[in-house]
């Protein structure tokens, strides 16, 4: 099935996006939410339940399985919901009315679905014919998911630990594989192996002869090599990936997962020079693991998606990604925090988002994960955060535990940004009789850990007005470094119509290409890197940098190319990309000779 819109909005942080479907799913548009805390997903179906009148009974936190079905209800809550909401707008473009006019407004000019019901205006096609048309031709966006690979915390009852089936993430993808929908669960954050073997047990999985898949399997990766081996593993088991979507590893919202030193155009022309042998190679697999399972095989080659996101801010970039790398769609995150159309932000993070410069976004080491993790200054969480340190009470009281992964002092898991854990590693830490300023500095590196399971959850609670009680009213929220350059909340049109290039947001004249932003986010990740060794290398470190300042070097040679050969793309900004690129290469020699005397 073709995409109604060439982009897509990713999910961001656990609430920005949770209700999105029932915002932009009537439009073709898809989104993705995240199946991080139950605990929401329960208050928004009880919220979504008493709006649309549709009985609800809780699902308690007594009852077997209880995260798992929450999620299923949630998700069959949007599903039925986006599809009543679906029906209403094609019976809309039947009269023409005006729900189906904001549809068409917007689709691109080029959009063939507008064309079409154009000459079927034109033409007084009968009404029958209409119909026909719009049964097979307008379609509602997908109601997409995504899971955490690592966030698969194990649980207990009464200090008994279960089986691994209802740890977070493997109850997450039961829920999911239960529910009525028919769409695609990302999985994010790295390879885990016992969670991909879980996939096998649910048929919606499996492709049937026509190659139809009920529920497909997205991977987000940051390299082909990544993909290549995931592929393959899911392949052996006969489950098929669907769909990579390739993340900038620095230059994106949320953990920042760098890569070392692969840059992401080069990763786009890799995917798109290798992907029918990708596609071979795996079907292979996948054809022979389905005959020994004895199940379908499919009559041909399964489709497979390449799709990208990271720091895209323009219609030349949006259009160049397109063409140039045939992606099939375009994740924009960030821009649409501030689109109350399509997200869900309260007031005051919404409006911090749109004063927010370069300076104000970060790579922060706020995460438990302990990946770095982008943040934005003055969040309402950090101040809370601050405010309990004051108080001589730092840490969190972890309401609801899901990034609880460190057993350094507990039998069962704990969470690092937790006020038990930090109690415990602060004792620890007075015993080492360390100077006045080294004190400091470990003191600030266990407090600064925040509790974002929660934080990055509470604004749909705000924008509800919801109870927040148990949470607190503290946000984190996880921009990237694009939203620097957008600065006005928006109309769902206005962001559409800037994605398309129909109209232009005020974007600074400043702001750099895409990808010189990453080239340059990752030579300041280099550097910061290699001060904290203080110029003392291992081998280890020494095999690192190296392989990292070669791949950098071959980023910059390949763009060089790249923005020169270009004759029809960044026409009025080319001679500023490479100039940019020539100060970038002498950046980076500057370090590599550094790091070579060392």
């Amino acid at each position: 099935m073709k995409n109604t819109h060439s982009f897509h909005i990713p999910e961001m942080g656990i609430g920005f996006t949770i209700d999105s479907p029932l915002k932009v799913a009537q439009y073709g548009m898809d989104s993705v939410i995240s199946l991080v805390d139950d605990i929401l997903l329960e208050k928004l179906r009880k919220l979504y339940s008493e709006k649309f009148q549709i009985p609800y009974h809780e699902i308690s936190d007594k009852i077997e399985d209880f995260r798992a079905k929450r999620i299923t209800s949630y998700l069959n809550l949007l599903n039925n919901q986006v599809e009543k909401q679906f029906e209403a707008l094609k019976k809309s473009a039947l009269e023409f009315g005006d729900d189906f006019k904001e549809y068409l407004n917007l689709l691109p000019s080029q959009s063939s679905i507008k064309v079409e019901f154009q000459n079927l205006i034109n033409s007084n096609s009968t009404m029958s014919d209409i119909k026909n048309w719009i049964s097979k031709n307008l379609n509602p966006g997908s109601i997409d998911v995504n899971i955490m690979t690592k966030l698969d915390k194990e649980n207990y009852i009464k200090n008994k630990q279960l089986s691994v089936e209802f740890n977070d993430a493997h109850a997450a993808l039961r829920g999911f594989a239960n529910s009525n929908l028919a769409s695609s669960i990302i999985l994010s954050a790295g390879m885990n192996p016992r969670l991909y073997s879980y996939i096998e047990q649910f048929n919606d999985f499996y492709p049937d002869e026509n190659g139809y898949i009920k529920k497909k399997i997205v991977l987000k990766v940051s390299d082909y090599r990544s993909a290549l081996i995931q592929g393959k593993f899911l392949a052996k088991k006969g489950i098929w990936v669907s769909e990579y979507r390739i993340e900038s590893g620095l230059n994106c919202g949320g953990h920042a997962f760098a890569t070392n030193g692969f840059l992401m155009g080069p990763i786009l022309a890799q995917f798109r020079d290798q992907k029918d042998t990708l596609i071979s190679d795996v079907f292979a697999i996948l054809k022979e693991a389905l005959e020994v399972k004895k199940r379908v095989v499919p009559k041909t080659v399964l489709a497979l998606k390449i799709t990208a996101q990271g720091g895209v801010g323009t219609a030349e970039e949006h259009e160049f990604l397109l063409k140039h790398y045939k992606v099939d769609s375009v994740g924009w995150g960030s821009p649409f925090l501030l689109v109350p159309e399509a997200t869900t932000v309260d007031d005051k993070t919404l409006h911090l988002l749109a004063e927010a410069k370069e300076k104000d976004l970060y790579l922060s080491n706020i995460s438990p994960l302990g990946v770095p993790f982008n943040s934005l200054k003055g969040n309402t969480k950090d101040i809370e955060r601050l405010a309990n340190i004051a108080k001589n009470r730092p840490g969190s009281s972890c309401p609801k535990k899901y990034v609880s992964s460190n057993k350094e002092f507990t039998d069962s898991s704990i969470c690092t940004a937790s006020r038990q854990y930090q109690h415990l590693k602060i004792q620890e830490l007075e015993k080492q009789e360390l100077s006045a300023e080294n004190y400091q500095k470990e003191f600030d590196k266990i407090t600064e850990k925040s509790c974002i399971c929660v934080g990055l959850g509470t604004s749909a609670l705000l924008t509800n007005n919801l109870d927040t009680k148990t949470e607190g009213e503290g946000v984190s929220v996880c921009p990237g470094p694009n939203m620097a350059y957008f600065s006005k909340i928006m109309k769902l049109k206005e962001m559409v119509s800037h994605i398309y290039g129909s109209t232009h947001l005020s974007i600074p004249k400043n702001r750099p290409n895409m990808f010189i932003k990453e080239l340059n986010i990752y030579i300041d990740y280099l550097k910061d890197k290699f001060d904290e060794t203080k110029g003392v290398l291992d081998r280890k470190q020494e095999k690192y940098f190296k392989s990292f300042t070669l791949n950098l070097q071959e980023g910059i040679h390949y763009y060089q190319e790249l923005f020169s050969d270009t004759s029809n793309s960044f026409t009025t900004v080319k001679e500023a990309i490479l100039k940019e690129l020539s100060l970038s290469k002498k950046e980076l020699q500057l370090i590599t000779l550094k790091i070579k005397k060392n």
